[in-house]
């Protein structure tokens, strides 16, 4: 049996991607910071750590083969300047954490598939970035995947191969944006942001997850975007949004000067555009089974 070790399990993505691995005969191991979460079933084996005390049970990795590294603080949370640390570290110190670890015990762990984000890739309206994108985001979003992939590409120094999947926005009734873009929506306040024109790259929750264990099985390296190969703008999105929730769009777009004073520097998650390629990962062979916006949202909000 095959053995892989997750971090960020609990969360929504790390859900989704327990189902895939037990589906496809993987047994899961996963690392929690909370001890009400650890679990012992056969095939889905918790153990704890504290990165901020560099504590980890390093039986985490005993007959792993990979390792998907999911773990970050929330982003869309306001960002204080001890929120911001707060981002950054829980991604690059959990990282060294795994690493000296693993160093440390000589464990023969071949690959890490790690978590990353299309933030990177500079704000734009015309630019369409594949992942050889030399230009890097200014914005403290562009800095932090900086730091973030800086740290993961520190494994290969043990000899093993360091896979980054920059993620786009998840679709999912379960959480992350979607929800909250639905539920003006709902409430017939729903509307577009600034002049609506930014590009939204998105992903269905399950693609995402299917994609990233696809990494693990076929061995890929690199960098790939994880974002589905139709990315609309924030207009198209609003207007699908509301199509499928058979709801009408009558107020006009919100002012970006608005959300700036709701959420603060927080709201260029809203504003920032980055239209950004899948051919990579199609090209590797994987297939996507929501390629457009709308039988995703129907799938979700069905």
């Amino acid at each position: 049996m095959r053995k892989i070790l997750i971090t960020g399990a609990t969360g929504l993505i790390g859900q989704e991607i327990v189902k895939v691995c037990h589906d496809q005969n993987f047994d899961v191991h996963y690392l929690t910071t909370s001890k009400k979460k650890l679990s012992t079933q056969e095939n889905y084996k918790g153990f704890y750590w504290n990165p901020s005390n560099n504590e980890i049970d390093e039986r985490c990795f005993e007959g792993v083969e990979a390792i998907i590294n999911l773990v970050g603080a929330a982003i869309s949370k306001r960002w204080t300047d001890s929120y911001k640390k707060e981002i950054i570290s829980s991604r690059t110190q959990t990282a060294r954490l795994l690493k000296t670890t693993i160093d440390a015990h000589g464990f023969p762990i071949k690959h890490i598939v790690s978590a990353s984000a299309i933030g990177i890739y500079p704000d734009s309206l015309i630019n369409y970035y594949e992942e050889d994108e030399k230009e890097k985001s200014s914005s403290f979003l562009g800095e932090v995947v900086d730091q973030w992939e800086a740290a993961v590409d520190e494994f290969s120094s043990l000899n093993m191969k360091v896979t980054k999947i920059r993620i786009g926005l998840v679709l999912s009734k379960k959480g992350g944006a979607l929800p909250e873009i639905a539920k003006p929506v709902r409430f017939g306040a729903g509307a577009a942001f600034g002049n609506g024109e930014q590009w939204q790259s998105w992903i269905h929750l399950e693609d995402l997850a299917r994609l990233f264990v696809f990494t693990v099985t076929n061995n890929l390296e690199g960098v790939y975007n994880g974002v589905s190969p139709n990315p609309v703008s924030n207009t198209e999105l609003t207007k699908a949004v509301a199509k499928v929730l058979h709801k009408p769009l009558v107020l006009p777009n919100i002012p970006k000067f608005a959300m700036k004073l709701v959420l603060g520097e927080m709201h260029i998650l809203l504003f920032e555009s980055q239209r950004v390629s899948a051919s990579k990962i199609e090209d590797a062979g994987f297939l996507f089974e929501y390629h457009h916006l709308e039988p995703a949202l129907l799938e979700i909000f069905s």
